[in-house]
């Protein structure tokens, strides 16, 4: 998973990751409680590389944790929203 831009970022970022082979893929959003505020991704799906628009308009400033599980691959990203 690539890092988020921009970040910080108002009110929306892009997320990027690759998957080199198809997998079952959950991409999704955490607050520093480990609250999970949206889910992104939850299926399969083929190799290559992906790009998500995320819109975090109804969510308060702070520290957010982008989460992805492509099959066993874990993988957790900090990003920071300011309004």
């Amino acid at each position: 998973m690539y890092q988020n831009y921009p970040n910080p970022f108002n009110p929306s970022t892009t997320l990027r990751y690759s998957i080199p082979k198809e997998s079952v893929v959950k991409l999704k959003i955490y607050n520093l409680l480990g609250k999970e505020v949206a889910s992104l991704v939850n299926n399969s799906q083929p190799a290559g590389v992906y790009k998500y628009s995320f819109d975090g308009s109804n969510l308060s400033s702070g520290i957010y944790f982008i989460y992805l599980q492509a099959g066993d691959f874990v993988q957790t990203r900090k990003m920071t929203l300011l309004k």
